[in-house]
């Protein structure tokens, strides 16, 4: 692996360990300087709902910018900075400031987890070698799931809640110098990427002619990154199938707690979810290993109906240890879901507008996680938690037919965009710069 690559999944895991640990650690907090959970819950909620509105403005920015280094950095660190705000301010400050501090860190979430996948298809050309790279960005996805919530959670125990906050803090700080070496330091790949001209340099961002967004307008290059989500066959179907499975996914935290806690066992809540995002990490690890010739389009498929299938048959068991087994049986078949579908976005993403499809890709899925959760939040005082479970299941399957019909529909290049090519279309285009 090159020391650029390397670097970028250090960034990486950085920033989402932060993002990851922040739905427990903000929770905890609250709970220990204002006896309650309820402002967590405002909190995180301010931290979720900009990222639906900052996904394409974030992706566009970061086509346009000509100095990468300065905008990613930026985004890394106001991120770092809202954590460590709320670490401060949580409990203390008027709620409204919090909610306003929380809000500014969502603003910066599409950055953490879009925008930095796609830096991996400028550092790696397509092919063999960009296929294990994404396999690598999701098991760094999926690390950094199971370490953010054990160390805010460990920390919070050990030292104290804001201590865990302020840990967090520190560790998107560090992944935004890390960007800052890894855009415009040695890291840098000397000259060019992936066989891109002089004018696609990493650390410059320059465009060439014919890619040239910063030749349109931010709002025509916004309306130009929604089409292209909408219009490419490939990427509208794993879109749509990912937001149907995520908005069953958004609230199997709280139904695992529930689950456990009906069946006598209320501390198991959370060992289902470290199982499930186990099982998801070896997944991610596994694709490059097992299945690496297996076309993503199919791995998405397949990885949404196994998911569906586990999660279904862990409603039904009585057993405390198959009920965990099953959790991570369906972890093991999300883990390649994330690896199929940033390298579907990569591989159909039009030239000039792939960040933005990173971005915009992954806020939504959060946002549709964040509606999940809500919903199943509402439904737990009328609804057992074997049937919310079953439910969960049932839009992981239905997603995967989702995905299978939506795929069978034309692919409209978007006409906002001009020399809007794939790059599987045409393998001599090279990738944009950012």
């Amino acid at each position: 692996m090159e020391r650029a690559l390397r670097l970028c999944l250090g960034t990486a895991f950085l920033a989402r360990l932060a993002e990851e640990g922040m739905a427990v650690a903000v929770v905890l907090l609250a709970l220990d300087r204002t006896g309650g959970a309820a402002q967590g819950a405002f909190l995180l909620t301010a931290w979720m709902a900009p990222h639906i509105a900052a996904a394409p403005l974030a992706g566009a920015l970061a086509e346009r910018v000509r100095r990468p280094a300065l905008f990613y950095v930026g985004a890394l660190g106001g991120f770092a900075a809202a954590v460590l705000a709320l670490a401060f301010l949580t409990g203390r400050a008027p709620t409204v400031v919090t909610l306003l501090a929380a809000g500014f860190g969502g603003s910066c979430g599409p950055v953490v987890s879009g925008g930095m996948s796609s830096l991996v298809a400028l550092l790696v050309p397509e092919g063999r070698g960009r296929d294990r790279a994404y396999a690598w960005d999701s098991a760094v996805y999926n690390a950094a799931s199971v370490a953010g919530p054990a160390l805010a959670g460990v920390t919070a125990a050990v030292a104290s809640p804001a201590v865990g906050v302020a840990a967090l803090g520190v560790a998107a700080a560090a992944a935004a110098l890390s960007a800052g070496l890894l855009l415009s330091g040695p890291a840098a790949p000397p000259g060019a990427l992936a066989g891109a001209g002089p004018k696609h340099r990493l650390a410059r961002g320059s465009v060439g002619p014919e890619d040239g967004p910063g030749r349109r307008a931010l709002r025509t290059e916004l309306r130009a990154g929604v089409a292209a989500v909408c219009r490419v066959r490939e990427l509208r179907a794993v879109t749509a199938a990912t937001c149907l499975g995520f908005l069953g996914l958004g609230g199997l935290t709280t139904t695992a707690v529930l689950l456990s806690a009906e069946r006598g066992r209320p501390g198991d809540g959370g060992v289902l979810m470290t199982a499930f995002a186990v099982g998801a990490l070896v997944g991610a690890l596994a694709v490059d290993r097992l299945w690496p010739r297996v076309p993503a389009e199919r791995l998405v498929g397949a990885a949404l109906l196994g998911t569906g299938v586990a999660l279904a048959a862990a409603a039904t068991v009585p057993s405390p240890l198959l009920r965990a087994a099953l959790f991570a049986a369906a972890g093991l078949c999300d883990g390649p879901l994330l690896t199929a579908t940033l390298r579907i976005r990569a591989d159909h993403a039009p030239a000039g507008l792939r960040t933005q499809v990173f971005t915009l890709g992954a806020g939504l899925k959060i946002s549709a996680a964040a509606c999940g959760a809500a919903l199943t939040g509402l439904a737990t005082a009328d609804v057992s938690p074997a049937l919310l479970l079953l439910v969960a299941a049932a839009l992981q399957v239905a997603a995967a037919g989702l995905h299978h019909l939506a795929r069978r529909g034309p692919t409209r290049p978007p006409r906002s965009v001009p020399n809007s090519r794939c790059p599987r279309d045409d393998p001599a285009s090279p990738p944009p710069g950012l």
